[in-house]
């Protein structure tokens, strides 16, 4: 009996396109392993007046994340543009939302992966993807980076790091991805997808 293909959550913010475009570069190397289907989500802008509220279906692009797309997946890869080194508060916010799902351990044990786009070249690529790997690790998630054996790493001279795939966008968000950062986003999107089927057949 077949059994039915594994959800791999990728899960981003993005408020120039530039993550989006890694996120969808991600799904497509994670829809290159067969039995995996990639769902792609966003997170609603956070405002800074209280009484302000998003609409509960975006205009355009991928729906908002629910709680139940964590419960659904079998791996997880979360991105978000860098701010002063961090993730964006829309994506922080989304994280502290999640303490029920973290008493419940719906995350323990699944593949995780993260990824980020900068204006500038040493904007916090790495600092931004470490601190994205916090919650995840306090959800239990097996955390998943890219290995050299991938060339690019040694030969990117843009975006690209063992820590996640990594843009860099230039300050108006209009630099095209690079070939290298290209190759790492599929790469990592693979990794991922593979590691998930790998678990369903050890379990």
């Amino acid at each position: 009996m077949n059994q039915p293909n594994l959800i791999i959550l990728v899960l981003f913010y993005s408020r120039h396109g530039a993550t989006r475009k890694l996120a969808e570069l991600i799904a497509q190397g994670i829809e290159g392993v067969p039995g995996c289907d990639a769902r792609l989500r966003t997170v609603p802008a956070v405002s800074t007046v209280t009484e302000a509220t998003e609409a509960e279906v975006p205009a355009e692009g991928a729906p908002y994340v629910e709680l139940d797309d964590l419960r659904d997946c079998a791996g997880l890869a979360v991105g978000s543009p860098t701010r002063f080194g961090n993730m964006a508060a829309a994506m922080k916010y989304f994280w502290d939302g999640t303490a029920t799902e973290w008493l419940a351990g719906t995350l323990a044990g699944k593949p995780a992966c993260v990824f980020t786009s900068t204006g500038s070249l040493h904007g916090g690529q790495e600092s931004t993807l470490l601190s994205m790997m916090i919650p995840l690790f306090h959800h239990g998630l097996m955390v998943l980076g890219l290995p050299y054996t991938n060339p690019e790493l040694m030969t990117t001279a843009s975006g690209g790091t063992p820590y996640g795939a990594s843009h860099w966008s230039g300050l108006d968000g209009k630099k095209t991805i690079t070939e290298d950062e290209k190759r790492l986003a599929l790469a990592l999107g693979r990794r991922l997808a593979e590691t998930a089927v790998k678990l369903r057949a050890a379990a």
